[in-house]
């Protein structure tokens, strides 16, 4: 049964910065594509980052383009989202999904069959 487990949420002023992991289990993972996504109070979920979890390829939603990096550690098993220069709309519920990876729909989160239970992000004016 996989499972993914999200933690280093917090609260932070703008401006600062947060690295968020998702430790992933039960399965191996080499075809998969490792995303995150967010979900502010009132908005649908939308997507942030991916990365292809064997080759190591990423992308991200243009929100947070030159903000944000995700990467993986495939010997653990986790990835990361490190989250700099956080704005005030950045605050949301942060989810770590994985599903198989598919070029043409990466950043929908239908392509997910896998998700964490999420961990807050509030960052504060």
């Amino acid at each position: 049964q996989v499972q993914l487990v999200e933690s280093g949420g917090g609260l932070v002023q703008a401006g600062g910065s947060l690295r968020l992991s998702c430790a992933a289990s039960g399965r191996t993972f080499g075809g998969y594509a490792m995303a995150w996504f967010r979900q502010a109070p009132g908005k649908e979920r939308e997507f942030v980052a991916v990365v292809r979890w064997n080759t190591g390829n990423t992308d991200y939603a243009d929100s947070v383009k030159g903000r944000f990096t995700i990467s993986r550690d495939n010997a653990k098993n986790t990835v990361y989202l490190q989250m700099d220069s956080l704005k005030p709309e950045d605050t949301a519920v942060y989810y770590c999904a994985t599903g198989r990876w598919d070029s043409g729909s990466y950043n929908r989160k239908y392509s997910y069959e896998y998700w964490g239970q999420g961990t807050q992000v509030t960052v504060s004016s």
